[in-house]
């Protein structure tokens, strides 16, 4: 879309395999159990998330953030979009664990308005702004447009609103608009490049589409292979469907 200054063709041409870590740390990421040396088998590992249902948000929400996402990384002719790829269920699982809850996080302030370079700076936690703002965009968008929702709204209009939110134009009850904008759009991103385990990523298609090869763990036939696309089909945690017995 044009009016948003980040453009699906810039996510995917600059520092998109830098945004496969996902949020923070996600509910199900690895940790290490005991001390150094470890011992094999001793840790954590990430669980794959049940690709049901949401979790957090409820069907008017989900309604607004599956519209959203559609308009921030739209499905084209490069591929699916983030719709399209299960973002909105990352997004849904996050903001249900601890990234929502901002458990790893300081939260006691003292709270001052911070500057753009010092990132999130809300008392609220990722859960609670998502909730928050979700409900005051809607509210916002009823008011100036016939009763009607975001999600009901013709792409334009939609593009439009997202362009206000991310030049702070929309005053979502006193959260920043862009501030939401800005979180949304991080996130989208995280979820669109993460590895499939954490339910965004589908079918590991956005890995497809850069070309990144995911968790393969041996790259020497390839290292002096220099400029040459690698040729092999990309790899999440949990390996590759054609790898399972049931694949």
């Amino acid at each position: 879309m044009e009016k948003i200054a980040l453009s699906r063709r810039q996510i995917l041409a600059g520092g998109a395999a830098a945004a496969v870590v996902a949020t923070e740390r996600p509910a199900s990421a690895h940790s290490i159990k005991g001390e150094v040396p470890w011992a094999p088998s001793q840790a954590d590992a990430p669980h794959a998330i049940d690709p049901g249902g949401y979790i957090f948000f409820t069907p008017q929400e989900a309604a607004l953030i599956e519209a959203a996402v559609a308009r921030l990384i739209p499905a084209d002719d490069l591929g699916p979009g983030a719709k399209e790829l299960g973002v909105p269920t990352f997004l849904d699982r996050q903001l249900a664990g601890e990234y929502g809850r901002a458990e790893r996080w300081y939260m006691l302030g003292p709270w001052r308005q911070g500057s753009d370079n010092q990132g999130y700076q809300s008392r609220l936690t990722p859960a609670q702004l998502y909730r928050y703002a979700i409900k005051q965009l809607d509210a916002h968008v009823s008011s100036i447009k016939d009763g009607r929702r975001f999600a009901n709204l013709a792409t334009e209009d939609q593009d439009a609103l997202l362009s206000d939110l991310e030049a702070g134009k929309v005053d979502l009850g006193g959260v920043s608009g862009k501030a939401f904008f800005d979180l949304l759009l991080q996130n989208t991103i995280e979820g669109f490049f993460a590895d499939p385990i954490y339910g965004g990523n589908r079918n590991m298609e956005a890995w497809r589409m850069i070309g990144f090869p995911g968790a393969r763990y041996d790259y020497r036939d390839f290292v002096a292979k220099h400029g040459e696309r690698f040729p092999l089909p990309p790899v999440g945690l949990q390996g590759r469907p054609a790898w399972s017995s049931k694949g």
